[in-house]
């Protein structure tokens, strides 16, 4: 009589197992490449809790982990943008919209709004690169300008999140003017002495990194981001010369003084509250 081999026997169609878990429900690092539960990753405000690694996060999560809770308030939520130049490159651009629609439940790539931060009143918006990279077009500068007109007429601080890879290409000239209207905008709340704080997170390029995202009172990026007009591959590829290591990332602007801190997404509202309480 044979004896069988220890160990846990396992159903005869694994696919029935009450042991399998659910697609997803594990997820590897990319930084430390530790095998991690999903739901021990969300609980850890979306970051690694092995080595801290910041996963990349939607607008509306980043508000509820940012703001005060239940504090924030959306505003402009009825703006969306147009296919005006009838653009058309794989495909057309109004396909994508509805696309990234679909998959993000948001009209666009900015979600704004007034909130609470440690009882502090702010004017504030974030990015979501989930919506098509979260390029600026022509609704997501009208968002950010009023963003900034409503820091100005309120007298209230101005907080944006940014994550994006530059100006929409399918909205042209149209999305480009969206750096100078910003700006403009800005200028006036620098020149009425009203703070803004300009959180860099991974990625902010492009136009947005050319314009307004770089013109904050304090310039604050989430540990490893990357942050600069140009990604790294395509200047080495313009000036054929390989790059310092980890150029255009947080730690390397902050050692070359292009950014002021780099917080920790645990850390940043309370760092965020003092600083502008300093400000203000």
């Amino acid at each position: 009589m044979g004896l069988s081999k220890p160990g846990i026997k396992g159903p005869k169609d694994p696919k029935n197992s009450p042991f399998q878990a659910p697609e997803g429900f594990w997820v590897s690092c990319p930084s430390c490449h530790a095998i991690l539960q999903r739901t021990h990753i969300q609980e850890n405000l979306s970051c690694c809790p092995e080595c801290n690694h910041h996963y990349r996060v939607g607008a509306r999560r980043r508000l509820d982990l940012l703001l005060d809770s239940k504090s924030f308030v959306e505003l402009d939520s009825d703006l969306s943008p147009n296919d005006v130049l009838d653009f058309l490159d794989s495909k057309p651009y109004s396909e994508r919209l509805s696309a990234s629609f679909e998959k993000t439940r948001l009209k666009d790539a900015f979600v704004s709004g007034h909130g609470r931060l440690r009882g502090l009143p702010v004017q504030v918006g974030a990015f979501d690169f989930s919506f098509m990279g979260g390029s600026m077009g022509m609704v997501v500068g009208e968002k950010v300008s009023r963003v900034f007109e409503r820091a100005l007429e309120q007298k209230q601080p101005a907080i944006v999140v940014h994550s994006s890879g530059g100006a929409r290409m399918q909205e042209g000239l149209l999305s480009l003017m969206q750096m100078a209207k910003t700006t403009g905008v800005l200028s006036k709340l620098r020149q009425a002495g009203i703070p803004y704080v300009s959180v860099l997170t991974d990625p902010t390029t492009g136009g947005v990194a050319a314009s307004f995202a770089m013109l904050g009172d304090i310039h604050v990026a989430e540990p490893n981001a990357l942050v600069g007009f140009a990604g790294p591959r395509v200047i080495e590829q313009t000036i054929n010369q390989t790059l310092p290591e980890g150029f255009q990332r947080a730690e390397f602007l902050l050692d070359h003084g292009m950014i002021d801190a780099i917080v920790s997404r645990r850390d940043l509202p309370d760092y965020l509250a003092k600083v502008l309480r300093y400000l203000m």
